[in-house]
């Protein structure tokens, strides 16, 4: 065999080694990327998915990743005035009764929640989990609160009074869940802008409506539980 030959199939093989090296990182690497972007992503919410399939991120990721191709083009439509001003109306008011009537507060709630993210066009409050799947593409940072203002508004299986939430659970659930309905219902300017300008934006659609929680809600224990 000569010595070209030779030299020929070292650099075959040398070549061949290369590519199938390559080839097996290039999963590797591009589930790395994908991972850090779901994490910067969902935030929060993909610490919560991981932890809920045991630690399992791969899973957390297939799961997230198909959120995001299901949802992902959603755009939320935007409110008229006179439908925020209805909605932080009627969400004020479910802050109000709290301090007589807890369970029907969050309840109230719970339910303005979903016919909210209904109007914005997202899945209806008819299918629950839908509608939080598509909250966790476009609000990840807050969908939480509606996780668990849902779960505390739900009556308690068989009838019985054993895990029911207490008072204290309601109204930090209450408290979390408001910090989603004032995400949901800012003015359509605020959702258009640009990164830059959201955390103003966000703050100052805050402060134009009235949906600061009353004293009571603060500082007085309600009556009921």
């Amino acid at each position: 065999m000569s010595t070209g030959l030779i030299i020929a199939l070292i650099v075959i093989v040398i070549v061949a080694a290369v590519v199938a090296g390559a080839a097996a990182l290039a999963p590797r690497a591009r589930g790395a990327r994908g991972g850090r972007g779901l994490r910067r992503r969902f935030g929060p919410e993909y610490e919560r998915t991981v932890a809920r399939h045991d630690g399992d991120a791969r899973a957390a990721e297939r799961e997230l990743t198909e959120r995001l191709k299901k949802y992902g083009s959603l755009r939320e439509q935007p409110l008229e005035p006179a439908e925020r001003e209805r909605y932080t109306a009627r969400w004020t008011a479910a802050q109000e009764r709290f301090v007589d009537s807890p369970r029907d507060a969050v309840a109230e709630a719970d339910r303005l929640l979903a016919e909210l993210a209904g109007a914005l066009g997202f899945p209806d409050g008819g299918r629950y989990e839908e509608q939080l799947d598509a909250l966790s593409v476009h609000h990840a940072d807050h969908v939480h609160g509606y996780r668990r203002l849902h779960r505390v508004a739900q009556p308690p299986v068989g009838g019985a009074d054993d895990g029911r939430a207490g008072t204290e659970e309601m109204r930090e659930a209450l408290l979390e869940a408001r910090v989603l309905f004032e995400d949901l219902v800012v003015p359509a300017r605020r959702q258009r802008a640009g990164a830059g300008t959201d955390t103003a934006g966000h703050a100052a659609g805050r402060a134009e409506g009235p949906s600061r929680l009353p004293w009571g809600f603060h500082r007085q224990h309600a009556k009921g539980s």
